[in-house]
């Protein structure tokens, strides 16, 4: 069989990584100091070399770890798959799987463990103070790390695997100059959970690795300074200590000038991208505010702030996320979204304002929770994937709150009205006006007050009708007279809709059935152990329960699609079940975690759940 330069090329590079990883130079090393000694100092020929190494195994156990494929590395088809594999291993694991995919560049990101986590001063490893993760993103792939006691110097010691090709050139080998010119960095959120589940966002870290390009074997030791997030933005949480491994490595690294020219290249364009977009919305918020001066005070929001204190305009917080098959509709994904928990914004003493927060994706979607804002985004973000036409729209809820929402428009001119926090949808009626002044004017069936502006990833409208009421705003966006627009170009130089890849949905990490019947059997006991201290018995019928699981499938399938089907077969199934004298009494409840003691919690401050709960 012979093999194309190329090939030859590939081939090689895949044994140079199995030699450094297993570390065969010192063997061959201490090999050689032994047969030496053995022969007295005598000049040893190639051959006895050679019979020394397979009496020691260790050609075989190179040979062994040198596994192919059918088909030639370098005719590997492209990953058929959305998004590039992402893999969290043992460094050393990470580095054997790499070796054998070396027709495309991985880099290995090893965290070596974290140090100066001072809030942890003084605690011991074990102490019950909640774990520590790290999940990272880059060019559309996802990593996560096992959790780690949270600790002074925590053990957090992982390699992430990240493929670097993508799209067409995935299926040959890059260059230097290619891998210089990929712009996505590293992402690293660091989230931590306490010991009764609930998680906290830590830090918020962009890791520029393209300086490994630069370093002697494509390896590339370094600290990163993790810092706080919103008002602790400028404080200093802890340190990891990293490497960067590119594998294959360049045959030959960049010039160090190149590298750090072309850095400062993109961010003095970066810059100037900023500065020219800022000119611009001050004079578009001129003209909006010489239309009517009154529109000063309405909710019109061209910037927002993310996680790290950077201000970029809210555009570009709002993306197309294609689900990749893991949720089926726009109303699944509204589900979906629904799901993710509700978090406030802390503050340390008294604030006497509040400033949203708009965390990135990734940020929100490691801590699995938000504020109604990151909800929204996500929510939009979904639906545009599946084709409607999305927007956010920024207001207030009746009582005068800032609230996000998101609104889609049909082809027909229908506005319907999407709430993330409940996956409801609400069709946009205009108020009649009709109503005399000493009636009680009908109560809107959404909860929005007023919309001061509505974008997605290419637009921007504010609004500019006489009145910011809901119920009383026209919705056609097209026309000028109502809607006052940004210029998408504007927009699309800011960056809207551009830049890396978002990070994409993941597949569950637990089995739902198994994490149901735990939950179930968590409920028994501390149901039981609450009656018992009302002095009540408790028996469990467990036919009965299984009965239920019909009724809780279509609770479920409402909240997904509408739909309830099977009432009237659970209703046969129950009244076959329950004797002549008895009462069946059930009350249905939604939440959004897994823990048994907040659901039970929750139960009893429900008056229909205490009477279920402490029924004799």
């Amino acid at each position: 069989m012979s093999l194309s330069e190329d090939e030859l090329s590939e081939l090689k590079c895949s044994i140079q990584a199995q030699i450094s990883r297993l570390d065969v130079k010192n063997k061959v090393r201490a090999v050689l100091d032994e047969v030496y000694a053995t022969t007295g100092g005598r000049e040893t020929g190639l051959e006895d070399l050679l019979v020394a190494l397979r009496r020691r195994g260790i050609v075989d156990e190179l040979v062994g770890q040198l596994r192919f494929d059918e088909e030639l590395p370098g005719r590997i088809e492209p990953s058929k798959c959305e998004h590039p594999p992402c893999s969290t291993r043992l460094h050393h694991e990470a580095l054997n799987d790499i070796g054998m995919g070396i027709a495309r560049r991985h880099l290995c990101l090893e965290v070596q463990g974290g140090r100066a986590f001072l809030e942890h001063l003084g605690m011991q490893p074990r102490e019950s103070a909640g774990t520590l993760s790290l999940s990272l993103h880059c060019r559309a792939q996802r990593c996560h790390s096992r959790p780690a006691p949270c600790a002074c110097e925590p053990d957090l010691r992982v390699s992430f695997v990240m493929q670097l090709h993508s799209g067409n050139a995935a299926s040959r080998m890059a260059d230097g100059a290619s891998l210089l010119a990929i712009k996505d960095p590293v992402q690293m959120i660091l989230v931590r959970t306490d010991s009764a589940g609930d998680t906290e966002l830590v830090s918020s870290h962009w890791l520029e690795w393209r300086s490994v390009l630069a370093s002697p074997g494509s390896g590339w030791n370094t600290a990163i300074e993790l810092k706080g997030v919103e008002s602790e933005s400028g404080v200093s949480v802890g340190v990891l200590d990293l490497r960067l491994q590119l594998v294959p490595p360049l045959e030959q690294p960049l010039d160090r000038d190149v590298v750090k020219a072309q850095l400062a290249l993109e961010q003095r364009r970066k810059a100037e991208r900023e500065r020219l977009f800022l000119v611009y919305a001050k004079q578009w918020w001129r003209e909006y505010l010489n239309i009517r001066p009154s529109h000063a005070s309405r909710l019109v929001k061209i910037f927002a702030q993310d996680e790290c204190g950077a201000v970029q305009p809210v555009c570009c917080m709002v993306r197309p996320l294609r689900a990749a098959r893991l949720l089926d509709s726009p109303l699944q994904a509204a589900r979906f979204v629904s799901l993710l928990g509700r978090a406030r914004p802390t503050t340390l003493g008294y604030a006497n304002h509040s400033r949203e927060r708009w965390a990135s994706r990734l940020a929100f979607l490691a801590c699995g929770k938000g504020e109604v804002q990151e909800h929204a985004a996500l929510l939009c973000n979904l639906l545009l994937g599946f084709g409607l036409d999305a927007y956010m729209c920024l207001g207030s809820k009746h009582g005068g709150d800032f609230y996000a929402w998101v609104m889609t428009r049909s082809h027909s001119g229908t506005t319907t009205f999407w709430e993330s926090q409940t996956g409801c949808r609400f069709l946009h009626l205009l108020s009649t006006n009709t109503s005399v002044s000493s009636m009680t004017p009908p109560t809107p069936r959404h909860p929005y007050h007023t919309v001061g502006c509505v974008f997605n990833h290419s637009a921007f409208y504010a609004n500019i009708q006489p009145t910011v009421d809901v119920s009383d705003c026209l919705f056609d966006l097209s026309n000028s007279s109502h809607w006052k627009a940004m210029s998408p170009e504007a927009l699309s130089a800011a960056g809207a809709g551009n830049g890396p890849a978002p990070p994409p949905l993941t597949p569950p990490a637990i089995d739902p059935i198994v994490a149901s019947n735990e939950l179930e059997m968590q409920l028994r006991v501390v149901i039981a152990q609450h009656r018992e201290t009302l002095s009540l018995s408790t028996v469990w019928d467990d036919q009965l329960c299984y009965l239920l699981s019909p009724a809780l499938a279509a609770y479920e399938l409402e909240r997904a699609t509408g739909l309830v089907p099977g009432k009237a077969e659970f209703e046969d199934a129950v009244r076959r079940i329950v004797p002549d004298g008895h009462t069946f009494k059930a009350f249905p409840i939604h939440f959004n975690h897994r823990q048994a003691h907040r659901v039970l919690e929750t139960a009893l401050r429900i008056e229909e759940e205490v009477f279920v709960v402490k029924r004799r």
